[in-house]
């Protein structure tokens, strides 16, 4: 029951990335494609997370947690060159 379980959340993530794809290349704004860039981000380690839960290793979330702080940086910096139109002072 628990893999099935984890199975329908796999898809219900990879339904929720390709949403945000759509939101990334066809929002009307910068802020909003930032913001779906962001839940990209999001969804991606929730899905490797996912798989390192099913796969029962420990190497997923690593790797998880380094693309948890890339989007961190990157969300930061986005949002300083909208601020600024700079990111480098």
């Amino acid at each position: 029951m628990l893999e099935w379980s984890m199975i329908a959340v796999g898809v219900m993530l990879c339904v929720a990335l390709v949403l945000n794809l759509w939101r990334l290349l066809i929002g009307p704004h910068v802020v909003d494609r930032i913001l779906a860039l962001d839940t990209m981000y999001i969804n991606s380690i929730a899905l490797i997370l996912l798989y390192g839960m099913y796969s029962g290793t420990q190497l997923y979330f690593e790797a998880a947690l380094l693309i948890a702080m890339l989007g961190f940086v990157s969300s930061v910096a986005f949002g300083k060159y909208l601020l600024r139109g700079d990111i480098i002072e």
